[in-house]
């Protein structure tokens, strides 16, 4: 079955690497090491490397507690970050500088994956969430690279997709030395589809503490507005006009949209934007938040958060920052990437799930008459993060195992 996908593969390579250049006009990040992506490497390497694979924005920032405890557990070793999206290699950069190597993971071809292998040699993988690419996973396995899914989630959606073509990534899961599952569902569902190492060891991404100092720029912010604000956070395309047609109210709506590629396209819709105006005018009733690793500025400088990709099926963006931030939140009826979050916060009082838009907005605007409701979600969101932090040292443990048995073999 894997000799047809990668012939699947080798047929779309020409097309891939359009769509590439075409992505190159609105985000030129992709237009550069492209190379890499065929498993062509200038990046310096180092004999003892560890290597964490985060395809994009979210996982590379959710990585960073992981990140930074393996560096102090593991100091003769360097880590190798790799992705796979233009904004993602720009999230690195911003959040580890020049603490880690960086670079792109090449496209799931054999040859491409055994040039990485070799060129970098790493002595554990780590692939963030949901990374099962059936060539990578064989070469490791071949190669003696023991990989870990951490953090994993796996969606009944996904799992049925999956499932459908077991007869690829059944040995593709096989293949995984041990997974850190998010949460008891979703290690059910790994081991359903073949993972035999599944343990449940939370969510990396209540161990990610807000930046302090963007924190308390947001609330000044606010302060000096001094009117209330509704953030929609990581906005996907069409959900903002979905949302703005139900404002009301004289507060300001601040949008953050989830791809910076649609900045431009979303000012239509704005009547200011930070890059720009860092203090909106007083007539304003939209300003675009058009910056890049600020989202803790984002979530300081609201009172209520409403979380985008979740009013189209695209199964929510994260929601535990906005927690950790005290803020209360209000998602839509699409979660299922983050639904054991979902789950707990909107059970503790941290959040609530509205069934659409219209439902989504008259929540928020309702947040902002009522303060103590809004102090009380603040303070029951933050306390959900505590409860549920320490997935990092559960996920340290699990990579020291696997360091120990492949320092026995």
């Amino acid at each position: 079955m894997r000799w047809l996908y990668t012939a699947a593969w080798r047929l779309a390579l020409p097309l891939i690497l359009a769509r590439l250049w075409w992505r190159g006009r609105r985000e030129p990040g992709y237009r550069d090491f492209v190379g890499e992506r065929l498993g062509h490497y200038t990046v310096s390497r180092r004999q003892k490397l560890l290597w964490i694979h985060a395809v994009s924005v979210g996982e590379a920032r959710a990585a960073a507690p992981l990140v930074r405890m393996l560096q102090q557990a593991f100091g003769d070793h360097r880590v190798l970050m790799t992705c796979t999206t233009a904004a993602g290699r720009e999230t690195i950069k911003q959040v580890y500088g020049e603490s880690v190597l960086e670079s792109y993971l090449p496209y799931d071809f054999p040859a491409a994956v055994q040039r990485f292998l070799e060129y970098f040699r790493p002595r554990l993988g780590v692939l963030m969430e949901t990374e099962i690419w059936p060539n990578l996973l064989a070469g490791c396995a071949a190669s003696g690279v023991p990989l870990l899914l951490a953090n994993a989630r796996m969606s009944e959606k996904s799992a049925r997709g999956y499932a459908r073509w077991k007869a690829l990534t059944g040995p593709a899961f096989r293949s995984l030395a041990a997974v850190c599952a998010q949460s008891a569902a979703d290690a059910e569902r790994l081991r359903a589809l073949g993972a035999a190492h599944v343990a449940v060891t939370g969510n990396l991404k209540f161990d990610v503490q807000p930046d302090a100092s963007q924190l308390a720029a947001g609330r000044a912010w606010r302060a000096a507005l001094d009117r209330p604000v509704v953030l929609l956070a990581s906005t996907r395309e069409g959900e903002e006009k979905m949302l703005l047609e139900h404002l009301g109210g004289s507060f300001l709506t601040v949008v953050v949209p989830r791809h910076p590629q649609r900045f431009d396209e979303v000012a239509q819709l704005t009547q200011s934007r930070r890059s720009r105006t860092p203090l909106p005018a007083p007539a304003d009733r939209v300003h675009l938040g058009d910056t890049m690793g600020e989202m803790a500025f984002y979530f300081g400088a609201c009172d209520v958060a409403v979380i985008g990709g979740s009013f189209m099926p695209l199964g929510g963006q994260n929601l535990i920052e906005a927690l950790a931030a005290g803020t209360p939140v209000v998602t839509g009826p699409s979660m299922f990437n983050f639904a054991e979050a979902t789950r707990l916060a909107v059970q503790a009082g941290a959040a609530i799930q509205a069934a659409d838009a219209a439902r989504a907005m008259a929540q928020a605007r309702a947040l902002l008459t009522d303060p103590a409701r809004r102090q009380a979600m603040s303070k029951a969101g933050r306390q959900l993060c505590e409860a549920h932090r320490g997935a990092t040292e559960r996920h340290l443990a699990a990579c020291r195992d696997l360091l120990k048995e492949r320092g026995r073999g």
